[in-house]
């Protein structure tokens, strides 16, 4: 005779060894770091499939509900297993969602997504758990929990369609994390957060703002950082006609290429938008690297197109739909008629800021215009320039050399710029090499015609050492690589001195030094 609790021991052992497997796989499952993706889903389908092939060899169907014949002991195993293996079934599942989002390398465009499929697996697991192990009435909950689920919904009209909005913004995908977007509203910003309820954006203003996904999605947005972050803009303005339109159109042309703040990849473009009596429109195209690049480039094209027009002798004009308006005496009309006159551009330069009028004039009376064309060499790298030269018509591209040979563009000068001061005052090299890239016309102002200033005012050597420390060329670079000890105020005043065949002056200390003066001429 067998005893039947050993018989009921010797029938349960399956059961109990389905729950440690299954008690087992939990324990491993949490045990596997949280960014092993790949090795928690091989573990969790392990233990799955070996929990299943057991529950199948035993005839114990998970989504049936145990029958009423059997003994409360194995009763309580059967639903065990039964609730161990939904419990596997469904982290299985939200195994394969998660590593098809890392798949995807797209975690955060798919979060929600991954959400709303892992909401839905837990949701099926846990009705499966309360129909199949516990032989709770499902569909009468569920009818029961449809009236609440309505009243639930009129509740929380908003915020749930806020909820679908942002699933169905983030399963189209019209911007990402970084992207600057503009709604049709005017509100514009780059995308710094997107959650269920909204998205928010860092406007202009560095101001955070939350908008709902509703609103997002019905008003409409454009993604100003796709397909990639250049942007494109047009500024347009009315130029007098003093030249003809092709004389002005190349002036434009020239606007655009002397340029340092927009792309010249796409290629910038120049339009005639309107020709009449009084004035010719002019519409200038160009891209930007980036969305923040958008008012340092529009106001270098404005300051551009007054520079080169006014170098080449062409007027803005003056209606009140004008994009610049200069108002200007006769005198001052005439003037800019024939160009940029010597006296105004030298009155603009930094290091001559120290002369007086009558000096800056006097330096104006000295000075000799120089020519060059399209492509010519204008100062090799490295080579010191004795003169210092403003441009008056053109533009001039900076190079530098490269190991293999190579130049590489580092900037661009227009009318008003200048180069060569380092060379002038304490004959240092350029470093950059600069060619002209359409016909250009330079001031020239050599050291025979500056050296008289600087023998009347020996004092201003120091002021103009000062000056020239702080980096005031055109684009700030004022030296030959290996050069930085010449930087200091103290060694450029001795390079100044040794340039001009002087000694240190009186009221001159530089440290550990006295200076002393000498009476002679440069």
């Amino acid at each position: 005779m067998v005893d039947p609790g050993l018989a009921l021991s010797w029938s349960s052992s399956p059961l109990i060894y389905i729950v440690l497997i299954g008690l087992a796989g939990i324990v491993v499952w949490n045990l596997v770091p949280g960014r092993f993706a790949n090795a928690r889903l091989i573990v969790q389908l392990v233990f799955f499939l070996a929990m299943s092939i057991m529950v199948l060899e035993l005839r114990v169907v998970p989504y049936e509900p145990t029958g009423g014949d059997e003994t409360t002991s194995r009763a309580i195993l059967i639903g065990s297993v039964k609730l161990l293996w939904w419990i596997h079934l469904a982290w299985a599942l939200i195994g394969f969602v998660r590593i098809y989002v890392v798949f995807e390398r797209k975690s955060h465009e798919a979060r929600l997504l991954q959400d709303v499929v892992v909401g839905i697996v837990y949701t099926g697991m846990l009705l499966s758990i309360l129909a199949f192990v516990f032989a709770v009435p499902v569909g009468t909950l569920i009818a029961t929990s449809g009236v609440f689920a309505v009243m639930l919904g009129l509740a929380l009209q908003n915020t749930l369609g806020d909820v679908f909005s942002g699933i169905a913004l983030n399963l189209g995908r019209p911007y990402v994390l970084g992207n600057w977007i503009i709604l049709n509203d005017g509100t514009e910003g780059r995308v710094v957060e997107t959650n269920w309820r909204s998205t928010q954006l860092l406007t202009p203003a560095h101001n955070v703002i939350a908008l709902p996904n509703s609103l997002v999605a019905k008003i409409g947005v454009t993604n100003l950082s796709g397909p990639d972050e250049s942007h494109g803009l047009a500024v347009t303005i009315k130029m007098s006609l003093t030249k003809t339109p092709a004389v002005i159109v190349d002036t434009m042309r020239m606007v655009l290429l002397s340029c340092n703040s927009i792309l010249q990849d796409p290629s910038p473009a120049v339009a005639i938008t309107s020709l009449d009596a009084a004035a010719i429109g002019i519409e200038l195209s160009f891209r930007v690297a980036n969305l923040d690049q958008r008012i340092t480039a529009r106001n270098e094209i404005f300051d551009l197109v007054y520079r080169h027009s006014r170098s080449v002798g062409v007027l803005l004009a003056a209606p009140l739909s004008a994009s610049v308006v200069m108002t200007s005496s006769p005198s001052d009309g005439t003037a800019t008629s024939r160009g940029f006159a010597a006296i105004d551009l030298i009155k603009a330069i930094p290091i001559f800021s120290a002369l007086t009028d009558a000096e800056q004039e006097s330096l104006a009376a000295a000075i000799s215009v120089r020519s060059y064309r399209k492509g010519d060499v204008i100062a090799e790298q490295g080579e010191m320039l004795p003169s210092l030269m403003i441009v008056r018509k053109g533009v001039i591209v900076r190079q530098h050399a490269q190991g293999n040979a190579s130049m590489q563009e580092v900037g661009r000068l227009a009318p008003g710029d200048f180069f060569g001061e380092t060379g002038l005052l304490a004959g240092i090299g350029e470093m950059p090499t600069l060619r002209a890239m359409t016909h250009v016309v330079v001031y020239k102002i050599d050291q025979e015609s500056f050296a008289p200033l600087l023998l009347n005012r020996p004092e201003m050597a120091e002021d103009l050492a000062a000056i020239l420390s702080m980096g005031t060329s055109a684009y700030g670079e004022t030296g030959m690589p290996g050069q930085q000890h010449e930087s200091s105020k103290f060694a450029l005043l001795n390079a100044i001195q040794a340039v001009f065949q002087t000694t240190p002056f009186k009221h001159v200390r530089a440290p550990g030094r006295e200076g002393k003066q000498k009476d002679e001429h440069p």
